[in-house]
């Protein structure tokens, strides 16, 4: 279901240099990491194919493997979950839990195909899906985020995310709740694709 509609302008983004990036990771000012956050969510979805840009983009797509996780949920995780920064942790999200059980993942999304074929489709995890595609589907994920249409890359996580509740659902191996979070996390997704797909996720 969708969440109330709200009223959206989209602003252009203000490109910062890596050196505001630098000031703040050891700033105390809530709104100044906010800030920093939502300048990295942008550099790296939005500013691609600025010319200068790729050492930053690189450095933020990296940010989870070489500072940890924790960095990127200390300056995204409480952002809304219908906006860009809040969409990007849910990637991460997504992709750090599959790296982290690519067995159980792929058996769940193996058990979710049989109902869930259309949204397998889209995920586009090789086929037989194993740990090795599912993990490979989700680096392919996150390259997406800075190489390709940012709707695509919301709708493949949004269907993977999808077939793996079906499959959790299907098996029993997960509880109820546990089922629940994995469809909220793909309704979340195709919300924020939606969004995407109009302009409006900012």
């Amino acid at each position: 279901m969708d969440m109330p509609a709200r009223s959206r302008r989209h602003h252009r983004p203000i490109m910062r240099t890596e050196a505001f990036f630098d000031e703040q990771e050891a700033g105390s000012d809530p709104a100044s990491v906010r800030e920093a956050g939502q300048v990295a969510a942008t550099l790296l979805v939005r500013g691609v194919r600025r010319e200068g840009d790729e050492a930053m983009i690189d450095r933020v797509v990296r940010l989870a493997d070489t500072e940890g996780i924790e960095t990127l949920a200390d300056i995204w995780a409480g952002a809304p979950q219908d906006s860009l920064a809040g969409s990007l942790w849910r990637l991460y999200l997504l992709t750090t839990w599959v790296k982290r059980n690519p067995h159980s993942v792929a058996e769940e999304f193996r058990g979710g195909l049989g109902v869930a074929q259309a949204a397998g489709v889209v995920a586009g995890v090789a086929d037989p899906p194993g740990p090795r595609q599912v993990v490979e589907m989700v680096d392919e994920v996150l390259r997406g985020i800075a190489t390709g249409d940012y709707v695509d890359v919301l709708a493949r996580a949004a269907a993977f995310s999808h077939v793996v509740a079906t499959g959790r659902g299907h098996l029993g191996h997960a509880t109820h709740d546990e089922t629940l979070k994995m469809l909220r996390l793909a309704e979340q997704f195709e919300q924020a694709a939606r969004l995407e797909s109009r302009g409006a996720l900012v």
